[in-house]
């Protein structure tokens, strides 16, 4: 099994993480309420925005192999992380998902349905709260 990544902790709250098979790099910082500088994302405002990454690639990947007249081009996903204390954790993620195109009745079933069940959601702890609200044209 290959190695996904490799995370480097560069000091002063800070990490650059490097995919290693395309050698692509995202850092992140501490965020302010907890004792970094907040300027870049953090590990947790990472997780709450693979979310919506998740979601949209798995439309894409459902409309390309079964042939769905399903584009998300220009889909927004707004996000908003909620966290808790004792212990510190995310608590809730909230997603506002707004198309950019009009969908059948049938299609946004689908795409609601795909949004419940892409990987990421599916491997999120039951505790967090998962809000999605979808806006059509």
């Amino acid at each position: 099994m290959a190695n996904t990544s490799e995370v480097t902790y560069l000091g002063e709250l800070r990490t650059e993480a490097v995919h290693l098979q395309s050698g692509n790099k995202i850092g992140t910082d501490a965020p302010r309420d907890n004792h970094g500088k907040g300027e870049a994302f953090s590990p947790t405002d990472l997780l709450a925005t693979s979310l919506a990454c998740c979601a949209l690639t798995t439309i894409g990947v459902l409309a390309q192999r079964d042939n769905l007249p399903i584009d998300v081009s220009g889909t927004k996903a707004e996000v908003i992380k909620i966290m808790a204390t004792e212990p510190r954790r995310v608590s809730e993620i909230h997603l506002k998902i707004t198309f950019k195109k009009a969908y059948t009745e049938k299609e946004k079933k689908i795409i609601e349905h795909t949004f419940h069940t892409c990987p990421v959601a599916k491997s999120l702890h039951p505790d967090i709260r998962q809000v999605i609200e979808f806006v059509y044209l």
